[in-house]
């Protein structure tokens, strides 16, 4: 999957996602909007087109102030690495298996 980076001064990423600035600035200062490294005049938004729009779903939708969208932003953050934890360790698991099937124990009473 292909991520789009787009880049938006606070005011564009505003009216584009119809999100107030004081509450873009409050999730660039939770970390949850990455900043454009380089100093500018005004900072600018520099983030995925994804992650914008679903900071925008949770605020119009479910009416979260910006500490809620933090929470559930950590929460779903969380899931993933679990999701992608379990992955990993079921694939050793069968990976375990084809080794002990090919491998018979040679254990004689």
């Amino acid at each position: 999957m292909t991520m789009r980076y787009i880049t938006l001064s606070f005011r564009d990423c505003a009216t584009a996602y119809g999100l107030p600035e004081e509450a873009l600035q409050e999730l660039a200062d939770l970390g949850w909007l990455r900043l454009q490294p380089q100093p500018a005049a005004e900072p600018l938004i520099e983030d995925e087109a994804e992650h914008l729009a679903r900071i925008a779903r949770l605020h119009h939708e479910l009416h979260l102030p910006p500490e809620g969208i933090d929470l559930i932003l950590n929460m779903r953050q969380r899931m993933l690495q679990l999701q992608y934890e379990l992955r990993r360790q079921t694939a050793r698991a069968t990976q375990l298996e084809a080794w002990v099937r090919r491998h018979p124990s040679t254990d004689v009473d």
